[in-house]
């Protein structure tokens, strides 16, 4: 890649991030409610991008044939505990990933 086809991807980037950023201000000004539609999208989509990620994330995991899939069912179960208890998905995303990767790095 050339220095000047570098810079264009640099720009384009730094644009489509500005833009995505900035958008939803200048769509949705302060003065009017923002509509019902977006509030029910802001409500119910986080929950449903997670749940495309864990079955996205589990997609080709074959449950309990011999040591595969036991690392994942323990990580899913700590990761449910961890939201139950703490109510944090940052907490509960991390303390999962974290027991998955110490079962199949230290012990499967």
């Amino acid at each position: 890649m050339t220095l000047t086809q570098q810079i264009i991807t640099i720009g384009v980037i730094v644009l489509g991030t500005m833009l995505t950023r900035f958008l939803p201000f200048l769509i949705f000004s302060k003065d009017k409610e923002t509509p019902k539609y977006i509030q029910y999208l802001g409500a119910v989509l986080p929950a449903a991008v997670f749940g495309f990620l864990v079955v996205y994330a589990l997609r080709n995991t074959k449950v309990l044939s011999g040591s595969h899939g036991l690392p994942e069912l323990i990580a899913i179960f700590v990761l449910v505990i961890l939201h139950v208890i703490k109510r944090n998905m940052l907490i509960s995303i991390a303390g999962g990933t974290i027991v998955y990767m110490l079962l199949v790095q230290l012990v499967f």
